[in-house]
């Protein structure tokens, strides 16, 4: 069989469609159409909320701003001290950590699920942590009972960061909904899109107060409780009702345009899901597991990209294989999530110290032979089997 040259594979094709922006066509065409932050924002959270299976959502502007709100939202209730992250995940997440003023805690990854070492986050849990930031990466299920249940116990919150699996679950039931906070991203090449934004999730009223004040630069006029605004007009008379700022907080607020999309991409969510499901399936099981590492933890997962994983240290394959990805017309990236070990980069290194990433060998092999490669309904199924040939064929020696 002749392989094609071009596959022409981009990470995500079409993501924003015809009938996303006429959408945003009907509603400007309308009486007198807000722009800023209203209805839709609202119509959006709600939906939302009753998609995921929580009580209360907050719009943002991007799914960093979601992690970092989250974050500060921990810090106003729970205090400062430590949290337990990931050496796998996107960067905003340490970054929320670090400019809150908590202390991260790293930990090595599980290679079936590219979360979380689950006994070392347990092993890391002291007095002074504060919560357990975990990274559900390229939509894979990173929770177990073990972890949940010790939380459960010390009452440490989790915060889940969803941004990479809208959809998937953990018995069942949707990743998002299982911690004190959760966060989603709905950037261009994730599973939809609202071009920038992103969502903050919890059952929780009090963090959710906080999370609508902290959005909009701590204005109480922003909480939704009247109880919320009475105290702080009783407890400050002196003060216009409509600018008292309980935090030094942050403008973070969307817009009704991206509100509007996000309510026509979410009708079609849970359809383009199914084909990501059935694509990552027919994916591993036509990779060479000689060559390839496809042991995933695949139950429930939602993966809007083939994690792609050279299963033993082998430079002349992973040499291979980046050829072939770009002589075949393959977008890919290398690192999978986040571009490999965080404490790699530069920015955490005066904080762990410039030697740290070597602790952690797990994450340091996704790091050098780990890619990952788009999967979006769009995606032309038979060109996924036609790659794994490409791919079993390479020369590792």
């Amino acid at each position: 069989m002749t392989m094609p040259l071009n596959l022409d594979w981009p990470l995500m094709s079409n993501n924003i469609t015809r009938d996303d922006l006429d959408s945003l066509i009907t509603y400007l065409q309308g009486d007198d159409p807000r722009l800023t932050q209203g209805e839709q924002v609202r119509a959006f959270e709600e939906e939302w909320s009753d998609w995921l299976g929580v009580k209360y959502s907050v719009f943002v502007n991007s799914g960093s701003s979601a992690n970092l709100l989250t974050i500060a939202a921990l810090k106003h209730i729970y205090g400062e001290g430590e949290i337990i992250v990931p050496t796998l995940t996107w960067v905003s997440d340490i970054a929320s950590v670090l400019h809150c003023g908590f202390d991260p805690v790293f930990v090595d990854i599980n290679p079936h699920t590219l979360g979380m070492d689950i006994d070392e986050v347990l092993s890391k849990i002291t007095e002074r942590t504060k919560a357990v930031f975990l990274t559900h990466i390229l939509g894979y299920n990173a929770l177990d009972d073990r972890l949940l249940n010790a939380l459960n116990e010390r009452n440490i919150p989790l915060i889940e960061d969803v941004c990479e699996s809208h959809g998937a679950t953990y018995k069942d039931k949707k990743l998002g909904t299982f911690g004190l906070m959760s966060n989603f991203s709905f950037y261009y090449a994730h599973h939809m899109s609202t071009i920038e934004g992103g969502m903050i999730s919890t059952d929780d009223k009090q963090m959710y107060e906080t999370l609508r004040l902290l959005r909009s630069h701590g204005m109480v006029r922003e909480a939704l409780s009247d109880e919320v605004k009475q105290d702080y007009t009783n407890s400050y008379p002196d003060l216009n009702p409509d600018f008292i700022f309980a935090f030094p907080a942050y403008n973070m607020r969307s817009t009704e345009l991206n509100a509007v999309l996000g309510r026509a991409q979410l009708k079609r969510l849970d359809d383009n899901n199914k084909i990501r499901q059935e694509n990552l399936r027919l994916f591993l099981d036509n990779l060479d597991s000689s060559k390839y590492f496809t042991e995933f933890a695949t139950e429930g997962s939602s993966n809007y990209a083939f994690t792609l994983v050279i299963r033993d240290p082998n430079p002349i394959l992973y040499e291979n294989v980046i050829t072939a990805l770009k002589n075949h017309q393959v977008e890919f990236r290398r690192g999978t999530s986040g571009g490999g070990n965080q404490l790699r980069q530069p920015y955490i290194k005066p904080i762990v110290g410039h030697k740290a990433y070597q602790d952690y060998p797990k994450v340091n092999h996704i790091h050098f032979y780990g890619f990952y490669i788009g999967n979006y309904p769009e995606l032309d199924r038979d060109k996924i089997p036609q790659l794994c040939q490409i791919l079993n064929n390479l020369a590792a020696e």
